[in-house]
């Protein structure tokens, strides 16, 4: 006899927990599958995101910039400090911590949501039903919903060149975890997850080295605002090559050599730890069944329509299943909106306006499209930038470096884009992320009232250079 459900969810992850909690509150009688089990051997909620992602890596990053600040950053504000320690273990405490404070927080929004949590491996079988193998047993059960949602996110990609070993060679998950800091250290992969984790290091005194195949840095980010992150990362220390394809490696005993070539020729490096970040790829195999009927694309994502659809009736996918930027809050929305079609209701996440961010120093943060797009598609556009220099809260807060920039719609005065990288990037792209949800003109942002002194002003700045209307910068006008 199987059990019956209303929804079935198979990972706990950011959109896995939030598609069961919603559909909990919608009145379906839910269960979540889970197998994660923590680093204290405890089974676990939250996903990749929570426990060895986002929110660790955030910690490792904060903690990491108040050392370098308290080392280099204090005196310009007439702060003296003696010698500054790192004491490694109680950062890792700390971080280990704020995981378990949030993890343990999802446990009991289920518990009071009364979503029920299945410890263990979940497989998607034909006719919705799901097979559950529990933590730890080899005996499986065979569960039924009318409804199954899968969101078993994404782990990290490993290259045959490279392959990793022990804590010498390591993945995102194990750069979180070192209990020391290397001398040197290689990082393979210039994007996100690469640059985050190579600052959390060089902050701590590593010489970092980052090999990027691609020869443009950044190529999803507008243009000008990754030349300004280039320039900024370089000037911190990292040591970023472009155009370096990594051919092999080879480890020899605490040293790890990795070869690679670039525009002038064969080169090697030799590092105390090497990170591989390359990018992540969806978890699908042993999700489904020969006969579930849910169909993959090339790249082994599972096909899916506006709504998050599968081919099979009744079954959905989101998050790092599926298209689209793999970022926890786009996992987050796809996961309120299924619950709430399954409930009968007609809503949709607008993918057009799901912000990004890199979470360096300063933070890169970006919505829309680039300029590079826009001005590919032919249609009039036009832009403001405003450098944080002329921003006199930035300026007291000793954070000028950077710049806010609207990419917008000549002809309608639409906000099509809007790209910072500077001090709280991440939270004033909001404000972009808003403005486009509402179709909101430029002038509309024009004709806001910002507070002063606030970061938020040179949004308004960047607003009223669109129109050459900008204040406290100088301004030539565009050659039509």
């Amino acid at each position: 006899m199987s059990d019956k459900y209303d929804v079935i969810v198979i990972g706990g992850g950011p959109g896995g927990y939030a598609a069961a909690i919603r559909c909990a509150q919608l009145g379906f009688k839910t269960a979540c599958i889970e197998k994660r089990i923590n680093k204290q051997g405890k089974p676990a909620l939250g996903g990749t995101c929570l426990n060895v992602g986002c929110i660790p890596s955030k910690a490792l990053l904060d903690s990491s910039w108040k050392y370098h600040e308290a080392q280099d950053k204090l005196a310009v504000h007439g702060i003296e400090v003696g010698k500054v320690k790192i004491d490694i273990a109680q950062m890792q405490k700390r971080k280990d911590e704020v995981v378990l404070q949030l993890t343990g927080g999802i446990a009991a929004l289920f518990q009071a949501n009364k979503v029920t949590w299945l410890q263990g491996t979940g497989k998607l079988l034909a006719n919705k039903q799901v097979e559950f193998t529990p933590n730890g047993k080899d005996d499986t059960e065979t569960l039924e919903a009318e409804h199954v949602i899968l969101a078993a996110g994404s782990v990290p990609v490993n290259i045959p060149p490279v392959p990793l070993k022990d804590d010498l060679v390591v993945d995102s998950t194990g750069a979180l975890e070192f209990d020391s800091v290397p001398k040197r250290l290689g990082v393979i992969g210039a994007g996100v997850i690469g640059l985050e984790l190579g600052s959390v290091w060089a902050r701590l005194g590593a010489e970092v080295i980052v090999l990027e195949a691609v020869d443009r840095f950044l190529p999803n980010v507008d243009t000008q605002i990754s030349k300004e992150a280039l320039k900024i990362l370089k000037k911190q220390g990292l040591d970023i090559r472009l155009g370096a394809r990594v051919t092999g490696s080879e480890v020899k005993g605490k040293k790890v050599t990795v070869s690679y070539t670039d525009g002038s020729g064969d080169q090697s490096e030799t590092f105390d730890r090497l990170i591989v970040a390359v990018g992540r790829r969806p978890v699908t195999e042993d999700l489904l069944s020969q006969d579930a009927g849910v169909s993959l694309d090339e790249r082994n994502y599972i096909y899916v329509d506006s709504q998050c659809r599968t081919d099979v009736p009744g079954v959905y996918a989101i998050g790092d299943l599926v298209r689209g930027p793999a970022l926890a809050h786009k996992a987050l929305e796809e996961a309120s909106m299924v619950a709430e079609v399954i409930h009968g209701e007609h809503t949709q996440v607008n993918y057009d306006a799901i912000a990004s961010v890199i979470y360096t120093h300063p933070e890169v943060a970006w919505v829309g499209k680039t300029e590079d797009e826009v001005k590919a598609s032919g249609e009039a556009y036009k832009t403001g930038v405003v450098p944080f220099a002329a921003n006199g809260r930035a300026l007291a807060a000793a954070e000028a470096e950077g710049m806010v920039k609207f990419v917008v719609d000549e002809k309608t005065d639409r906000v099509l884009g809007m790209h910072v990288i500077g001090p709280q990037a991440s939270e004033l792209v909001q404000q972009g992320v808003i403005a486009m949800e509402f179709g909101a003109t430029i002038e509309d942002l024009q004709l806001m009232v910002f507070s002063h002194p606030s970061l938020s002003e040179t949004v308004h700045e960047a607003a009223l250079a669109t129109d050459y209307r900008a204040i406290h910068i100088a301004q030539r006008r565009r050659k039509k």
